[in-house]
């Protein structure tokens, strides 16, 4: 009976699948390099930049093959969270990369939370508007406000103003993706002399929620 017990728990482990990590890395660019935040560049100046990936999933055609449920703070003042390890069941082939940008309407309201998600990350209005999912700040000639300054604290989960983004991209089989973020696409598209501020829930944030959602792209 104890040998047949043992038997049935090596089977088991033996007939498990293995998981191996699976890194994605965050690559923020502006004009095509690094981010270097408070660099001056053509037109602008990067000085915040901090986003929420969330549920990030793998898929090969329209079955996925992976999912994550964690939600994780990018942060490019800390190097540490450019990069994401995935526990991933081995040989499974993908050809797309998923994941929200920001935080769903259930955990908004699923009261105080820890980790990533701690309200005093800065990340975090209030119950009642709840988790900043894109926040950008920096500095441009163009902008008419103090200083300079512009600043997209892009966020809100009650509708219809609702600003999480799902965001899917082609992406290869490989141990290790490289995630692409043009932030100049994003800076560049709008008029900075009349937007320059964006603070709260609203129309403007969920229009510029989904121009940032199509800043991202895998890199081969």
């Amino acid at each position: 009976m104890r040998f047949s017990l043992l038997f049935l728990i090596l089977l088991s482990a033996a007939l498990s699948p293995k998981a191996q990590d699976l890194v994605l890395r965050i690559h923020p660019r502006v004009q095509g390099q690094e981010l270097e935040l408070g660099k001056e560049t053509e037109g602008f100046q990067v000085e915040t930049l901090r986003f929420y990936l969330g549920k990030i999933s793998l898929w090969k055609g329209n079955k996925m093959v992976f999912q994550e449920d964690n939600y994780h703070l990018i942060d490019a003042e800390k190097p540490a969270s450019l990069e994401i390890s995935l526990n991933v069941p081995t040989n499974r082939a993908f050809d797309h990369l998923q994941f929200e940008l920001g935080v769903d309407s259930l955990t908004n309201v699923s009261g105080a939370m820890g980790g990533d998600l701690d309200p005093t990350l800065g990340m975090y209005w209030a119950w009642n508007s709840g988790y900043i999912n894109f926040k950008l700040e920096g500095r441009s000639p163009a902008s008419p406000a103090r200083d300079h300054a512009f600043e997209f604290h892009l966020g809100g989960y009650l509708p219809p103003f609702a600003t999480v983004q799902t965001v899917r991209l082609p992406c290869k089989t490989s141990p290790r993706i490289h995630l692409r973020v043009d932030l100049d696409q994003f800076v560049t598209g709008l008029d900075l002399s009349k937007q320059a501020r964006v603070m709260s829930p609203g129309a403007e944030a969920v229009e510029l929620s989904q121009k940032a959602a199509q800043i991202f792209s895998c890199e081969e």
